[in-house]
């Protein structure tokens, strides 16, 4: 056994797949995965950059861990992976001279290599290079962190150059995975037990193959709704999810899909960021609100119950009063079944950065709550149109809140906890009536079939 190693992820399912990817390097290597910093050799930090603050989170997190090290142990090899290595580079070694490894986006398959150049010259290891052209998306060889639900990268990066976000340059531009190799791991998945698939990317329906190898004669308006089609009839999976979608490039075609195939679980998540069509110009989505619209109408017309849900951005800049209320119109409209609400922040290098008339925190977070209540009112009315409702629940584990409790997630990616009958449900699907509408979830009573 070569060391032990502790991964620390932040940030968005992309970042989960790569940790995962990068931990099943590291098995494949001899290292051996630990689930605290305190037993590790090697720290690693899986970076996000969405957040004004992300650099400065895993600075305090570094000193936390090199302060926290055991008495007697020899501090551990600190690296720091992800969007801010990306992005920081070699600076990383000003703002935090105990960084010994700096390992970007594009290089995590490179880990156990880098890992051991850093012990040999004692640090100062970057690698910020992108995948070698003979590197194979290593994702089925992950150490996955569930045995049941798992997420499968099928793009990487963003085209879309949102003026508020960072992404595109800590991720590059979208690449896209080849169909057949998706399919396959799909299928490997299904044999190895999985049950729900979560098909990954920063914007996961402009899916667009250089070849569509592995598409031949699927019926479909875009690649998409193709790959939709071809993994729900081919690979067996249960439950197939995908997030997230890029409105400009949500084609009614991938209602269609859903509708066609009961696998494909009936979710939708479709940030809308604004309900104002000024301030998405000043955004560069690249779409109106009547564009919007127009898809949850696709969305909410299907012959198919699909639940929706939402991103929301509160206080960008120059926002007026005005345009915040036509977000809470918005919302009040869509009827979301869920909605994540952030207020802006500022990244340096975007485009919105050099925005003036910043909104001020005050106002910023009286619109955050305004809209957390108004949110709180739609989704309470839409949970409880499910007393008494039968839904079918993937088993994950005991609930967080109480052991006596199961607890899982539905088709629509709602979670509900219902009462342990004793047995071991977890990676089971179970039907469940639902009996109560909590604030974020519902609560029910498995139906147990004795024939």
């Amino acid at each position: 056994m070569k060391s032990t190693v502790y991964i620390e992820t932040f940030g968005c399912q992309m970042n989960v797949a790569d940790t995962e990817r990068a931990a099943g390097r590291l098995r494949a290597a001899n290292y051996q995965l630990v689930d605290s910093p305190a037993e590790a050799d090697v720290v690693l930090f899986n970076t996000c950059s969405v957040r004004e603050k992300a650099a400065q989170k895993v600075f305090r997190r570094i000193h936390e861990v090199r302060s926290g090290a055991p008495i007697g142990r020899r501090a551990p090899l600190i690296g720091v992976m992800g969007c801010v290595a990306q992005l920081e580079g070699e600076a990383l070694f000003d703002g935090a001279p105990k960084v010994d490894l700096v390992v970007g986006t594009r290089a995590t398959d490179r880990l156990p290599q880098l890992i051991e150049e850093a012990r040999t010259s004692g640090g100062g290891i970057v690698d910020l290079d992108e995948r070698r052209a003979n590197e194979r998306w290593e994702v089925a060889s992950c150490d996955r962190r569930s045995p049941y639900v798992t997420y499968v990268p099928i793009i990487e990066g963003c085209n879309k150059f949102c003026s508020y976000c960072i992404v595109p340059f800590s991720r590059g531009r979208e690449k896209s995975r080849p169909a057949r190799e998706i399919l396959e791991e799909l299928s490997a998945l299904k044999r190895a037990g999985y049950s729900e698939v979560h098909l990954i990317g920063q914007n996961v329906n402009s899916y667009r193959p250089k070849v569509e190898d592995g598409l031949e004669g699927v019926r479909g308006a875009t690649a998409f709704s193709r790959l939709l089609r071809a993994a729900a009839a081919t690979t067996g999976l249960p439950r197939i999810k995908f997030t997230t979608s890029f409105p400009r490039d949500f084609h009614e075609d991938i209602v269609r899909a859903l509708e066609e195939h009961e696998n494909l679980c009936n979710w939708v998540h479709l940030p809308v960021q604004s309900g104002s069509d000024r301030v998405l110009r000043l955004m560069r989505r690249g779409y109106k609100v009547a564009d919007y619209m127009q898809r949850v109408e696709w969305i909410k017309g299907a012959r198919r119950n699909l639940s929706l849900t939402s991103d929301v951005i509160v206080g960008f800049p120059g926002e007026t009063a005005e345009e915040f209320d036509m977000t809470m119109d918005l919302v009040e409209q869509c009827q979301y079944d869920g909605l994540y609400i952030f207020k802006y922040s500022k990244r340096s290098g975007t485009p919105a950065a050099k925005i003036p008339s910043e909104v001020s925190k005050t106002e910023m977070t009286g619109r955050f709550l305004r809209l957390e209540a108004l949110q709180r009112t739609v989704q309470r009315k839409i949970y409880e149109l499910y007393r008494g409702a039968v839904v079918s629940v993937l088993v994950e584990g005991l609930s967080a809140k109480s052991s006596s409790d199961w607890s899982g997630h539905t088709t629509c990616h709602k979670v509900v906890n219902f009462p342990s009958s004793g047995s071991d449900l977890a990676g089971k699907i179970v039907q469940v009536r639902v009996t109560a509408a909590k604030k974020n979830s519902l609560y029910g009573e498995q139906i147990i079939d004795w024939d």
